[in-house]
């Protein structure tokens, strides 16, 4: 192409209308899917309250804290471990995948975790496993200005958003959207590479349940 080409190419570009709206909303794609179910926002909110005052949450990475709402039956500690468990990874510019961390048998994770019980994280935990095969439940909370790993999962997830910001996005594969805090449940992919990044001024917090069907086989 000529200069004047060139020129013209980029003009192009620069004359579209920016959209600096539709990134504060949610926009979906196969790996990202806003379900019909749907909880109260205010009820959740009110049971974190509830549940952090009297428990803590554990930092398991940098910035990334999670608190265990399920357990293995009859258990009373979970190992570190549990609640990241495996995931796949690429480290550097071989581009070879590699697994990280033990495999965790999700189906086991069956029973509430006493601090949860009675509150509406309860209604909550009997709604979703009437309805999906259900493994671990955690609450994740996101430092602000903090990112995750790029990885993949064994299995997907369920999100349900209980505190975030306009900052706060998720990606998986090419895909990039916000996840509003308004009660929705969100399938998430996460069989697919993905993270979670948080680069607002607040924290964000995601009730998080793993759907324990299968590992997925490339």
């Amino acid at each position: 192409m000529s200069i004047s080409q060139d020129t013209k190419e980029l003009n192009s570009y620069i004359n579209k209308k920016v959209d600096i709206e539709s990134v504060a909303s949610f926009k979906g794609n196969e790996h990202i899917i806003k379900l019909n179910l749907k909880f109260d926002i205010n009820q959740m909110r009110e049971a974190l309250d509830e549940v952090k005052a009297m428990s803590e949450f554990k930092t398991a990475a940098s910035g990334f804290h999670a608190l265990a709402m399920t357990r293995r039956k009859n258990s009373s500690v979970e190992s570190d471990n549990n609640l990241v468990g495996r995931y796949y990874t690429r480290l550097d510019d071989s581009y070879e995948e590699i697994a990280k961390d033990e495999l965790v048998d999700e189906a086991s994770f069956t029973e509430l975790v006493e601090v949860f019980k009675g509150t509406y994280f309860e209604t909550i935990h009997k709604e979703l496993s009437v309805r999906y095969p259900i493994g671990r439940v955690r609450i994740l909370e996101k430092d602000s200005f903090n990112c995750n790993s790029w990885h993949r999962d064994p299995e997907p997830r369920i999100h349900i958003p209980i505190y975030t910001n306009p900052g706060a996005l998720f990606i998986v594969n090419h895909h990039c959207t916000h996840l509003p805090a308004d009660g929705s449940v969100y399938f998430t992919d996460t069989r697919g590479y993905h993270t979670a990044l948080n680069g607002g001024d607040e924290s964000r917090t995601h009730l998080v349940a793993t759907l324990a069907y299968p590992e997925y086989q490339p």
